[in-house]
């Protein structure tokens, strides 16, 4: 379809973005992410940028490392840029973990412009900084996709081994995404694919699947036929009331508890059973 990017990505470029919140400290009794600025390079020579967050709480004091051992490689959906997700790490910084958020080619600090197979690249890319610059073993990577970002960290993990994958608010494919939004599109015109139902069924790592039923971006029932595709070990959390972009606000403590939980379960698993990085 001629210019179906456009109705796939919504990039904000640097300086766009709130990118003050970089500089947040910590009140007495609060947790803050410490964001260090990551910059590395895709395998076609894109210059990438993305922020690694580890939780500090109160004024200088930072959790210690074995509270926060477990890293997110998170994939954010197609609008704005990392600094829009600010306050959701911030929730996350509670589990406790480490986040490292990117932005996309054409998102944000990133170079070069989006399209499928580019973001294919840059979160293998991503994968590559943790375990071989950062020197984080993949057993301790759980990846985190919303929305857009599902269909990223579903093609990424069937190519490496996370210890766990989180999808949130996510479809099943751009020309069913397509289908809702253009009812009387053919699918054949759709050259994104994205197809996420055909590889969910590949990932053999602990899933959790959480969306809502209200969500009016991404139809509930997407989200309920990944989970039905995929294979065990998953679990499905539904956020009653939710809309697509405040999931984590309405879910409140109990949806921070689920995260706790299946966070806490996959530390465990690699503890017992600790496989290379791939």
């Amino acid at each position: 379809m001629l210019f179906e990017g456009r109705f796939i990505y919504f990039p904000e470029k640097y300086p766009g973005g709130i990118w003050e919140v970089q500089e947040t400290k910590a009140g007495e009794g609060h947790t803050v992410p410490a964001i260090e600025d990551a910059n590395f390079v895709s395998q076609d020579g894109v210059d990438l940028h993305g922020w690694y967050c580890t939780p500090v709480r109160g004024k200088d004091d930072t959790f210690s490392s074995h509270r926060a051992e477990m890293v997110l490689l998170f994939f954010h959906g197609n609008g704005g840029n990392i600094t829009h997700r600010y306050d959701m790490i911030r929730w996350l910084m509670a589990l406790p973990v480490n986040v490292f958020i990117i932005d996309y080619r054409g998102y944000g600090k990133s170079g070069g412009g989006p399209s499928e197979k580019g973001l294919y690249l840059d979160a293998q890319a991503a994968w590559d900084y943790l375990v071989s610059q950062r020197r984080i073993p993949a057993e301790r990577v759980i990846l985190f996709g919303e929305s857009l970002g599902g269909a990223v960290a579903i093609d990424l993990a069937t190519r490496v081994r996370p210890t766990g994958l989180i999808v949130q608010s996510s479809f099943t494919s751009i020309p069913d995404m397509a289908k809702v939004i253009f009812p009387f599109l053919p699918r054949f015109l759709v050259r994104t694919k994205m197809n996420s139902i055909g590889k969910i069924s590949k990932i053999d790592c602990p899933k959790l699947f959480i969306h809502s039923p209200p969500d009016e971006v991404v139809p509930y029932k997407f989200g309920r036929r990944l989970f039905e595709a995929a294979t065990q070990p998953k679990q499905f959390y539904e956020v009653p009331g939710a809309s697509h972009n405040d999931t984590y606000l309405v879910g409140g403590q109990a949806y921070l508890e689920v995260l706790r939980r299946f966070v806490r379960s996959c530390a465990e698993a690699s503890a017992r059973h600790p496989e290379g990085a791939s």
